[in-house]
C-alpha cells in the first residue's frame, strides 16, 4: 500500500501548521489509517485531561468530515481509522493540522514548553479491501494490550469498549460496522479471537 505524508511545517513558535498543495491526497468515500507520533518519543497525553481534551477537539475538527471506524490514543502516538464522507477535502486536511496545532499549543502552555510535539509527518495509509480493514482495526485496538493493560476493554482512550458493546460511546460508528458484524458479541468474539494469535493479521 502506497503511504502519503502530511506535510507540516513549524512556525515561529514552533506550533504545527499545514503548507496547502503540498499535503496528502484524501478522496472523498475512502478509508485511511492515519498516525502521527510525538517527537523523541516524548509523552503526547501525560494525564487523563489531556486524553479527553484531544477527543473533544477531535469530535470539534475531524469528526463532522468523517466516520470514525476505529481509533487509539497512546502515550506517545494516537492511530484513527477514518472513512472520508466529506467533499471538502481540502478543509479537512486544514483541520487536521488545525487539530495538532492546538493541542501542541495547549501542552506548551500547560507544561511551560516550546517547539513542536508532533513528528512533523503524519503518515496516511489508504485502505483497500475488507482483510486490510480488519487487520488494521485489530492491530489498532490491540496497540494498548501489554503495555498499558491486559484487555482491550480496560484502555479508555480507544473504539474497542464501544464497538464490542462494553460502553456506548458516541464517537466510533457502530452502522459501519455493522456491514461486517451482526452483533457486538460477534465483533468482539472475532477480536478475542485474533488476540489469542488466532487470526493472521498483515498490517
Amino acid at each position: 500500500m502506497r503511504f502519503h505524508s502530511i506535510r507540516l511545517a513549524l512556525c515561529g513558535c514552533g506550533i504545527i501548521t499545514i503548507l496547502r498543495g503540498k499535503t496528502m491526497h484524501l478522496e472523498t468515500g475512502k478509508i485511511y489509517h492515519l498516525y502521527t507520533r510525538s517527537n523523541n518519543e516524548e509523552r503526547v497525553f501525560k494525564r487523563p485531561s489531556d486524553y479527553r481534551f484531544f477527543l473533544v477537539r477531535y469530535r470539534h475538527y475531524i469528526a463532522p468530515f468523517v466516520s470514525t471506524i476505529a481509533y487509539c490514543l497512546m502515550p506517545t502516538h494516537f492511530h484513527l481509522v477514518i472513512r472520508i464522507d466529506t467533499k471538502d477535502c481540502d478543509r479537512l486536511k486544514i483541520n487536521y493540522a488545525a487539530l495538532l496545532c492546538g493541542y501542541t499549543r495547549a501542552m506548551n502552555r500547560r507544561g511551560h514548553r516550546h517547539g513542536s510535539l508532533f513528528q512533523p509527518r503524519s503518515k496516511a495509509k489508504e485502505i483497500r479491501d475488507e482483510r486490510h480493514l480488519m487487520t488494521v482495526i485489530l492491530y489498532v485496538h490491540r496497540n494498548p494490550v501489554a503495555r498499558q493493560v491486559k484487555r482491550m476493554e480496560e484502555w479508555e482512550y480507544l473504539s474497542y469498549p464501544d464497538l464490542a458493546g462494553f460502553r456506548k460511546g458516541a464517537l466510533p460508528d457502530r452502522e459501519f460496522m455493522k456491514k461486517y458484524f451482526a452483533t457486538e458479541e460477534e465483533f468482539r468474539e472475532f477480536s478475542e479471537r485474533a488476540l489469542e494469535g488466532r487470526f493472521k493479521a498483515v498490517r
